[in-house]
């Protein structure tokens, strides 16, 4: 009799990936608020809409984390990068003024490993409870031949909501009004392609060569900062925000800002850290203003009167205000 193989035998453990379920459900359930209904194991996630708004609109943010996410796996340091995953998330989510609702995650492997796993989604349970946002669901695939021994994917998806008038604030910005720069927690999720190339290829660097007074890699891995309660707090102060990601200050910054409205930023007005500063060296300036950071994780654009209060409420500072320019400028 011919001898039958079995799913498992192909390389996916059904098992496996039933005993992951059952170890993230408490994990899961730990950010839950009062409007989850249900709770995981449906085909769909299911969250009630709060009360109190007038004309409520859904906004929906995805992402990933990048080759920061090589690192993670390099380093078998996997416990933070569930918070880089909402963080890049939720921080789009409130530059349209919405307030982040709740998030499912994507988990493609090519083996499922549910100690593995686990280490990475109790990640994503604490950046959802830093952006006070429920998980609501996820999705975990284990595909061999897709990806190596050892790798993983990860995307994630975050849904919020705003009032409709509220969509439209940055037309409320207008010559003279304050920059807010606040600090990003170092590359957060961005141009990690580039950082890897000059640090490990081009001056030969390892993950624990001491940089900064500790390891290069816990620098690298520094979790994406998560800006939702700043946001939540000052709200009413706010006119726009601009999430300082891929493209950097100069690409990101005009979108919060209305068409013939612009700034010039001076370079020693940016509170810089000691990771750009090395990347200055060997990657050209310009090169690096619309790649990485460069210290800021979001700008916010505010009333001149109101910027004091917003720069210290916010752990920011004043960066630069908004001109009759087209773009933004770096001087």
């Amino acid at each position: 009799m011919q001898e039958k193989i079995s799913y498992k035998d192909s390389g996916v453990d059904i098992d496996e990936g039933n005993a992951l379920v059952e170890g993230i459900k408490p994990l899961v359930e730990s950010t839950f608020d009062k409007f989850v209904l249900g709770g995981i194991g449906s085909f769909s996630g299911a969250y009630e809409l709060p009360s109190g708004y007038k004309e409520p609109v859904i906004l929906g943010a995805t992402d990933g984390v990048g080759t920061k996410l090589r690192l993670a796996i390099q380093s078998d340091r996997l416990e933070s990068i569930g918070i880089d995953l909402v963080a890049m998330c939720v921080n789009d989510l409130i530059c349209n003024f919405a307030t982040p609702l709740f998030f499912l995650d994507y988990y493609a492997t090519a083996k499922l490993e549910k100690a593995k796993a686990l280490r990475v989604i109790s990640g994503i349970v604490e950046g959802c409870k830093i952006a006070s946002c429920a998980l609501i669901g996820g999705e975990s695939a284990e595909m061999p031949n897709m990806y190596k021994d050892g790798d993983f994917d990860l995307a994630g998806f975050s849904v919020g909501i705003a009032e409709k008038q509220e969509l439209y604030r940055k037309s409320l910005v207008k010559q003279g009004d304050v920059l807010i720069a606040l600090p990003s927690s170092g590359l957060h999720s961005n141009g990690f392609s580039l950082a890897r190339k000059v640090f490990f290829e081009k001056l030969g660097f390892h993950l624990a060569s001491e940089f900064d007074g500790k390891a290069l890699i816990d620098t690298l891995l520094e979790p994406t900062q998560i800006y939702v309660n700043t946001f939540k707090s000052l709200k009413p102060k706010i006119k726009s925000l601009a999430h300082i990601t891929g493209g950097g200050i100069l690409e990101n910054l005009p979108r919060a800002l209305p068409k013939g409205l612009g700034a010039r930023i001076k370079k020693d007005a940016i509170k810089s850290q000691p990771i750009f500063e090395l990347l200055k060296e060997h990657v050209q300036e310009s090169e690096c203003y619309r790649t990485f950071n460069m210290g800021i994780g979001m700008i916010l654009a505010v009333e001149a009167n109101d910027a004091h209060f917003v720069a210290q409420e916010s752990g920011g500072y004043i960066l630069s205000e908004v001109e009759s320019l087209q773009g933004v400028e770096i001087i």
